[in-house]
């Protein structure tokens, strides 16, 4: 069972559990298990935990998006002493500068600092290496929060530092990146299931600005301030805004690799980082699932990477979704929980009862 979240009804963890009850009422005899995924985004430090029992978590204080203290934590996989020398870091934007930690939203104020001071945190730690899982932020900030808390400076032209957030970045005239805290020794990897560049059409505002409250309204200032912030960091750096990745997260993509980070795709080196190829090698049947499949879905989203590893291993595949928006693409079956339950409505009112009754129909099906 290696299926993403549903987003806003069921977590990862939750929806392998409902699936593994529902395929036991009808093979009990069955070894079935549970490996939930992310692709970077909101859980991903449960699925780490999951897949390494020591695995330990660190608290720490941040300032949220919203500039309220939040109590975050970071996952510590320890290294061969059982401390965090030669061990590595995971560190999740959602829980640091998410936007769940906002209400109302705030379009042009809202920042990344939070997640920047819990990268610092592990830094200063002594991790070996860094996983940073950036789904699920609050703003549009192009990154510069965690720049700043890693110790780039960006100022306007009185020499003053610019206010956070995206509404500040159209003041930016100059930036300093000299006090830049070194990457760890086996560098930073950054998880993302999101391709779009910085700038553009299919860039951070364009295609992502509304869900933070950027309306129409606020959509051209935020794209020349984030352009503006653009240019001046690609001068002193050499960051490409085009690159794919450099627009997630509102452009902590862009930002984190102007510090020196690998952007990979986010499921693919969630299943890598957890073990899930060995895994699938020895199966059978293999169910994954997402919330809505459509077509996003084959863009490395969490079933496609699945599926490809299932295929692979010569093991049968079985795909849930809350609702199903396009054809299933090479699956041995699918279930869609609005058609199991009748609406969208009813599925989503009792996600995991319905999850355990499409556990149950597949394993009929492909049991």
């Amino acid at each position: 069972m290696a299926p993403d979240s549903f987003k806003g009804t069921a977590t990862a963890i939750e929806v392998a559990d409902s699936l593994a009850a529902g395929w036991r009422e009808v093979h009990p005899q069955d070894d079935v298990q549970c490996l939930p995924m992310a692709d970077g985004g909101e859980g991903a430090l449960d699925v780490f935990a999951i897949a390494r029992p020591d695995a330990r978590r660190m608290p720490v204080t941040v300032t949220g998006p919203d500039d309220r203290a939040v109590e975050a934590y970071w996952l510590l996989l320890p290294g061969p002493g059982g401390g965090a020398a030669g061990g590595t870091a995971v560190v999740e934007l959602a829980n640091t500068s998410g936007i769940t930690l906002l209400n109302p939203l705030r379009p042009l104020e809202a920042h990344s600092i939070g997640f920047g001071q819990a990268i610092r945190a592990a830094l200063d730690a002594g991790v070996d290496r860094l996983v940073l899982a950036i789904g699920g932020s609050s703003s549009t900030d192009g990154g510069a929060g965690v720049l700043q808390v890693l110790g780039a400076q960006f100022v306007g032209a009185d020499g003053v530092p610019v206010p956070s957030g995206n509404g500040g970045l159209g003041a930016v005239v100059r930036t300093s990146f000299e006090g830049l805290v070194p990457l760890p020794p086996g560098g930073v990897s950054v998880l993302s299931d999101v391709t779009n560049p910085l700038l553009g059409r299919l860039g951070a505002v364009a295609v992502f600005g509304a869900q933070k409250g950027i309306g129409d309204g606020l959509a051209h200032q935020a794209e020349l301030n984030l352009e503006n912030f653009a240019t001046v960091v690609t001068e002193a750096r050499g960051t490409d805004p085009h690159l794919p990745g450099a627009g997630a997260a509102g452009g902590v993509g862009f930002g984190l690799v102007a510090w020196g980070a690998e952007l990979t795709a986010g499921a693919a080196a969630v299943g890598s980082e957890v073990g899930l190829p060995a895994l699938i090698a020895d199966a059978d049947i293999v169910l994954t699932g997402e919330g809505r499949y459509d077509h996003q879905s084959e863009s490395g989203k969490v079933p496609s990477y699945v599926r490809g590893l299932a295929r692979e291993a010569g093991a049968r595949t079985g795909l849930v979704a809350g609702a199903v928006q396009a054809t299933p693409r090479d699956f041995d079956a699918a279930v869609s929980l609005t058609e199991l339950a009748g609406s969208g409505e009813a599925a989503m009112s009792d996600t995991r009862h319905w999850l355990r009754e499409a556990g149950r129909r597949l394993a009929e099906e492909l049991g």
